[in-house]
């Protein structure tokens, strides 16, 4: 059975993602932190950090076919219980990720 939402989302890499993803939020009216080079931080901490007035958003973006490290599921996992609004998003969900900035 084909998946027609592979017409609609070809393949991309997780840096060309970034960029799309932070480009909308820019528009949207969100702040955005993205650390360009993360060797040096610790492991785990995720992708983006979106700020605008009465709402955090973290985010950890992967490609369609892209896993989470153990480290990454904790850190993620922590920031839920700490309350936080904590995302992992993927090419295939960019019309949810429109509709999750635009609110």
């Amino acid at each position: 059975m084909s998946k027609p939402y592979l017409d609609l989302y070809p393949k991309i890499t997780e840096r060309q993602f970034m960029g799309k993803v932070e480009q909308l939020a820019e528009y949207c009216g969100w702040w955005v932190w993205h650390d360009n080079d993360s060797r040096r931080n610790r492991a785990g901490w995720p992708d983006l950090v979106l700020l605008r007035p009465g709402r955090l958003i973290f985010a950890e973006l992967k490609t369609d076919t892209g896993k989470l490290s153990a480290e990454q599921r904790r850190i993620l996992s922590m920031l839920k219980m700490a309350g936080q609004e904590v995302y992992i998003w993927r090419p295939t969900d960019f019309e949810t990720i429109r509709g999750i900035l635009k609110r």
